[in-house]
């Protein structure tokens, strides 16, 4: 899987892309630290859209008949990939902000070797990142290949031979019910929230609930009416573009299965009365809402939901170190934030262009004395 042949070739610093790629193996479901700075490379260089996307043998296909590249149950490791996708996000996002690059889109994306990587995962790309040494274990599409390639080296203290051998064992994870193993995924998938100028918490969010449903995902999207008493309202996206931007992520995310995106105009949405759901995905700041959708479901005599917790900054995370924690909580994963950075950004236009219309108004006025 990896070699030693591909020498380092970084971007020159002094140049920029519009939109690039991330390609990188990983052993297991740990957070890779390896790649952290690569991730700053990429997430530096790139101006508006940058796509990591991860390949494993444990993001196979969890029901495969060949236990040989059966992936893991992703049931059963939610809160790994959880922390995986969270320090990836965390990185490139942390960085973007720094460089006041709020509205840079990033994706980070997972893909088995046990099928064809996405014919057009490359079009519109100007670079793609890759590890030195790193030889992905199925073959790319033209749409990469025949894209300008940087080979980047990874942190040392992740020896590359660590990485080679499609066999690393993967760290257990505690099933989130020990009385009773859980299928590897789930038909059907709910979750719900605003969604208002995607950002990385959301993708998590709607990774998260992609990632353990095998059929379906049902995602409730706040209704503009509810939203009235939101800060920086005026920024706010409308509700037709709100669900456009989750449909492409999942498209993006995970290809094959069904979207249901819906508007809301209550807690419970689609969840309080479907009988073909099984799996519901929320934060931890909005665990009320599953409670409350628990309640309804038993009024109607519905079968209860198992339910997975988004908390990326859990205090219990063996995997996740302090200096990753501490990061976590300076990067703003929050859609009050980015529409209090838009208001701000606009006010300054008007004053801008007011300033510039009083100068060019008194330059006249001037000029006629």
């Amino acid at each position: 899987m990896y070699n030693h042949n591909r020498s380092p070739s970084p971007f020159p610093p002094s140049e920029t892309a519009e939109r690039a790629l991330l390609l990188a193996t990983i052993p297991s479901l740990d957070p890779p630290h390896f790649l952290g700075p690569i991730i700053a490379n990429a997430a530096t260089t790139t101006r508006d859209h940058l796509t990591i996307v991860l390949f494993s043998r444990l993001f196979n296909d969890p029901c495969s008949s060949s236990t040989t590249f059966r992936g893991v149950s992703r049931t059963e490791h939610f809160d790994d990939v959880l922390h995986l996708l969270t320090y990836v996000y965390v990185q490139a996002t942390s960085v973007a902000q720094s460089l006041d690059k709020i509205l840079m889109e990033i994706d980070v994306l997972l893909l088995g070797i046990d099928h064809d990587v996405p014919c057009d995962l490359g079009k519109g790309v100007n670079v793609v990142f890759r590890v030195a040494g790193d030889a992905i274990a199925v073959p790319l599409p033209a749409s990469i290949t025949t894209v300008r390639q940087s080979f980047l080296q990874p942190a040392d203290h992740d020896p590359i031979d660590a990485l080679a051998s499609p066999s690393t064992p993967l760290t257990p994870s505690t099933p989130h019910d020990t009385t009773h193993k859980p299928p590897p995924r789930l038909p059907v998938v709910a979750l719900g929230g605003t969604f208002d100028h995607l950002h990385a918490g959301h993708k998590i969010l709607l990774s998260m609930g992609a990632w353990i449903a095998s059929e379906k995902i049902i995602v409730g999207v706040t209704d503009d009416v509810l939203l009235t008493k939101k800060i920086n309202r005026h920024v706010m996206q409308p509700l037709p573009e709100r669900i456009e931007c989750v449909r492409a992520f999942l498209a993006r995310f995970r290809p094959g299965i069904e979207y249901e995106i819906v508007p809301i105009q209550d807690v419970c949405g689609p969840t309080g009365w479907d009988p073909n759901v099984q799996g519901l995905v929320v934060s931890r700041e909005t665990v009320s809402g599953a409670e409350a959708i628990a309640t309804q479901r038993a009024a109607k005599s519905l079968p209860p939901l198992q339910t997975f917790i988004i908390d990326v900054i859990s205090p219990d995370s063996a995997r996740l170190d302090h200096e990753d924690m501490d990061l976590m909580r300076r990067t703003k994963m929050s859609s009050t934030f980015i529409r209090e950075w838009l208001a701000n950004k606009k006010a300054a236009e008007q004053v801008k262009a007011k300033t510039k219309t009083e100068e060019t108004t008194g330059g006249r006025e001037a000029g006629k004395v």
